[in-house]
């Protein structure tokens, strides 16, 4: 979504004085201590560079050996042995073939796994490591259920369900301290507004951030101690039209007029430190090796405190980043844009040994609103007439495809409506027909509504598909009544059609809007259930082989990685999911019940713990 992929989080990061960052670093950096995963299994650690006079022996080759292993490799799908030489994988097959494939090479033979199957590390193709953070470490009360390390959360479906969470999580809190809460969707909780609020305390400060990320809804409390006064809020064009200062609702760039000063209460050195360390947990439970934010927040003292959580040495996955072309075009303009995106991402290229770094030669850009708000652009508007939002315009996204474009990036595009796909496709053809590329991979992302013509399309553009499958899964019901109607609600994430047009397709969570679970997501594409138990679009369900290789090799070719990650072949890295059972034997229904063991992350086994 747009919120922390924008200038606003990282300007108001950038807002406090130096002594505050400074704390706010050191306050982070002190509780950094301690694992974020269980141990990791001991295993041969890759040689360090040296002199090669004086290089160490390299260790034994490790022969892992499985039940079954799933390589995602056409020409050999499966397997039963893989031998890893340090970060490495040197061959695969059966327990003969990898003996012989190793030659008069030492090795040993580790059967931790001989009762399981592995795959490829699971990759989350796109996520937002902050706002993943910041959510899932206030209040939850949302309308489907969080499934978090060491502790569940259930969903409130209901305005009565939600009103009294609310009140319950009030009452149990500090009242001298802000009290946050992240989930509330009027469609499931109904309005909500400043009168409501103050009801439930007049001197505690309280926010509700909406479940999109891109709202606030604050009481007469939390407006004071942020120091915003209804004058403020007046005549600053567009920003002014995105604020109902009476109900104390402030969206889209009406947060402005907040996120700064709400930073400081926010996003306190101990909220942000935990929030990091439990999504890492999170997402290790659920089998990733490897995410991907696009659209990075970045400061230098925010990548420092990445370096020390997300790249820490018990953290057993990689967190790549791609630039934001908004942000860093409406901070500097078209004409220094590259530059400056070129310095970004120089903060941290990706190289051999870095777990936290930038993807060169790729960029994020925005067409339409967030599907979640319903601020997506529809060519046939909206059942109660409401209207949709540009978050770059039209003409302003040609110019900045047309840069990124012409200098040789990888463009991954959030579009949400038919008509945002609309108008991307045609700044896509348009481009090609001015300078034609190869292989250029311009990433349709989130991909909620479109048509089968659009489809067509994509595919004669030679762009691909990343798409949230959670969309119909949690939304078709709802928009079904409310904005859509039901035949646009259903058909939202036309995977089956993206796969019959042999377009390459991968799935994201876009944490916090989706589970960052890979198995589940691949789950949702298989069989589009609703929470009401219905199947949305049952035309539209792919295979459970499709929706694997969505959160493995596909996943991997979307970043131009699939060399090095998503599959199990020789020369890749050795990042593994291993599984309780095999994910291609289960009831289809069944697939997100999939017990995940653990991972492999370069070489190292690491067990998810258990509670």
């Amino acid at each position: 979504m747009c919120i922390v992929c924008s200038p606003e989080l990282a300007n108001a990061f950038r807002a406090l004085s130096f002594k505050s960052r400074r704390q706010f670093l050191i306050g982070a950096a002190a509780l950094t201590t301690g694992a974020f995963v269980a141990e990791a299994v001991a295993q041969p650690a890759p040689a360090t560079s040296a002199p090669a006079a004086s290089a160490p022996a390299q260790p034994p080759a490790t022969i892992f050996v499985a039940s079954k292993i799933i390589t995602m490799e056409r020409d050999r799908p499966t397997a039963t042995a893989v031998a890893v030489s340090g970060q490495t994988i040197v061959a695969a097959g059966s327990l003969d073939e990898v003996k012989a494939a190793l030659g008069n090479n030492p090795y040993r033979i580790d059967e931790t796994f001989a009762d399981k199957v592995v795959l490829p590390g699971f990759i989350d193709q796109h996520l937002h490591p902050i706002l993943g953070a910041l959510t899932l470490a206030v209040e939850v009360i949302a309308p489907e259920d969080w499934v978090l390390p060491g502790r569940t959360i259930k969903a409130a479906s209901s305005q009565d369900e939600y009103r009294g969470r609310l009140q319950a999580a009030i009452a149990a809190s500090n009242p001298k301290e802000w009290f946050f809460t992240w989930g509330y969707h009027a469609l499931w909780h109904g309005p909500l507004s400043r009168a409501d609020l103050n009801a439930l305390s007049t001197t505690q400060p309280i926010a509700v951030w909406q479940r999109s990320c891109h709202e606030f809804y604050l009481n007469d409390a939390a407006i004071a101690a942020l120091g915003i006064t209804e004058e403020a809020t007046r005549g600053k064009g567009e920003w002014s039209t995105q604020v109902d200062f009476a109900s104390g609702h402030f969206w889209e760039g009406g947060l402005n007029f907040i996120i700064t000063p709400m930073m400081k209460a926010l996003a306190t050195p101990e909220r942000l430190s935990f929030g990091l360390k439990q999504m890492v947990g999170y997402l290790h439970a659920n089998g990733v090796t490897a995410y991907n934010e696009p659209g990075a927040l970045y400061t230098p003292d925010m990548w420092t405190l990445y370096e020390l959580i997300l790249g820490a040495p018990s953290t057993p996955m990689y967190s790549t980043f791609l630039a934001d072309g908004r942000g860093i075009i409406d901070r500097v303009g078209l004409d220094n844009g590259l530059q400056a995106v070129e310095q970004q991402i120089a903060v941290a290229p990706a190289a051999p040994g870095k777990k936290v770094m930038f993807f060169d030669k790729q960029i994020k850009l925005f067409a339409d609103g967030a599907i979640i708000s319903q601020l997506m652009q529809m060519k046939d508007g909206y059942l109660d007439g409401h209207k949709g939002e540009w978050i770059i315009p039209p003409d302003q996204l040609e110019q900045r495809m047309r840069l990124f474009w012409n200098a040789g990036y990888q463009i991954h595009i959030h579009v949400n409506g038919d008509l945002g796909l609309e108008v991307l496709l045609d700044i896509i053809e348009k481009l090609i027909a001015e300078k034609p590329r190869q292989d250029h991979r311009t990433v349709i992302v989130h991909f909620a509504n479109s048509s089968e013509d659009q489809v067509a399309r994509i595919a004669r553009l030679g762009a691909i598909v990343s798409a949230n499958p959670y969309y119909p899964v949690g939304f078709a019901d709802k928009y079904s009544q409310v904005g859509l109607g039901p035949e646009r609600a259903d058909v939202m994430v036309r995977a089956a059609s993206v796969l019959k047009h042999n377009i390459p397709l991968s799935y994201h969570s876009d944490l916090p809007m989706g589970p960052a679970a890979p198995l589940l997501l691949a789950s949702y594409g298989v069989n589009r259930v609703t929470a009401s138990g219905r199947v949305a679009a049952p035309e539209q369900r792919i295979s459970v082989d499709d929706a694997l290789r969505a959160i493995t090799i596909g996943a991997a070719h979307s970043w131009r990685q699939e060399a090095r990650l998503g599959s199990i072949a020789p020369g890749k890295i050795a990042n593994f999911t291993v599984l309780g059972q095999d994910p291609y034997a289960v009831d289809p229904l069944k697939l997100q019940d999939v017990p995940i063991w653990g991972t492999v992350f370069e070489g190292t086994v690491y067990p998810v713990p258990r509670g």
